[in-house]
């Protein structure tokens, strides 16, 4: 059997965790539709767990279809938290996730299961397993920024950021509107430059196992394309307009999603039908580098190949030999 192999095998690895007695914390992290929620419901049901999400989107009731949420009968009677929680109006940030997801580690923990994490946001992930300390965040101002940037333009908000923190805006892809925003809202709250640079990596929880997902990048495409195309035919548009009928545009987090601004754009006329749709395959297979980028950087991240039949008996093998003991199968 093809045995796992770890990012870190030509590069430095993270300090080792201490011995630890209790159930592990089971990451699943890679590329969108690289095959996760599968690898993840199958380590739940082998493991005795409960799936996690950490997916910014997948935290909003009626955000199904385009964010590729579970439907509650194909979750093969595995308990899900962290699904269904917010309204399309509130805002979520990576600051305010972590103790919601911690908190449902320790209940999942506490009554002797395995909390198994999947979801495309990456830096929501690493925000639950290492140790992160996030600025404080103020609804008002950000707001504020958002509507100079829905005004000015996204070049004009990334100039104004390179002007009063070079080094932050050095870190920050010119064309991502949020992190520009939040970027600027730290500053201006904390008086002080914007971290944009991340911590070490250094697990805040014992028994962290990150199990990564390994897909080429050609079978990633079309599989991208053939998602897209299967929201299309589950009804994205309708789900949208339904949602936008509740407050879709309004919500600083939510009418961000890949797809559901795309729609919203033709819903509005700014753009076809056709036109959405290949923008939101283009979207997709950027962020899909961007999150294969990421992940492959961790040097803690034990990968599997999404179409090798042994993957699942490998990450099983991969969360065994990191947390020996935890488990009775």
């Amino acid at each position: 059997m093809p045995q796992p192999t770890r990012s870190g095998e030509n590069g430095a690895m993270s300090a080792p965790q201490p011995p630890y007695d209790g159930p592990p914390v089971v990451a699943v992290v890679g590329s969108t539709a690289a095959g996760k929620t599968s690898l993840s419901l199958d380590l739940a049901e082998e493991l005795g767990g409960e799936v996690i999400n950490t997916d910014a989107f997948q935290l909003y009731r009626g955000m199904d279809i385009g964010t590729a949420k579970v439907p509650v009968d194909e979750r093969r009677g595995i308990a899900h938290h962290l699904l269904d929680v917010l309204d399309i109006t509130d805002t979520a940030t990576v600051a305010e996730f972590p103790p919601w997801a911690r908190a449902a580690v320790a209940d999942v923990r506490g009554r002797g299961l395995v909390p198994v994490l999947v979801g495309g946001s990456a830096l929501y992930t690493r925000a639950v397993v290492d140790d992160f300390t996030f600025p404080g965040t103020d609804p008002a101002v950000r707001r504020r920024l958002t509507e100079e940037l829905e005004e000015r333009g996204v070049a004009a908000m990334y100039a104004r950021l390179a002007e009063v923190d070079p080094a932050a805006a050095a870190h920050i892809e010119p064309a991502n509107d949020r992190r520009i925003v939040r970027a600027l809202e730290v500053i201006e709250l904390t008086g002080e430059p914007f971290r944009a640079t991340l911590p070490p990596y250094a697990y805040a929880l014992p028994g962290v196992v990150q199990i990564g997902v390994r897909i080429d990048r050609p079978t990633l495409d079309a599989r991208i394309e053939l998602r897209v195309d299967r929201m299309w035919e589950l009804g994205l548009v309708d789900e949208v307009r339904e949602l936008a009928e509740r407050g879709l545009r309004d919500g600083l987090t939510a009418g961000r999603a890949l797809g559901y601004q795309q729609v919203l754009a033709f819903l509005d006329g700014r753009c076809t039908e056709a036109d959405a749709r290949e923008q939101t395959v283009q979207g997709t297979r950027r962020f899909a580098r961007r999150q294969e980028s990421w992940f492959a950087k961790d040097p803690r991240v034990t990968w599997v190949d999404h179409d090798d039949p042994e993957r699942l008996t490998a990450a099983l093998t991969a969360v065994d030999s990191r947390t020996p003991g935890t488990m009775e199968r």
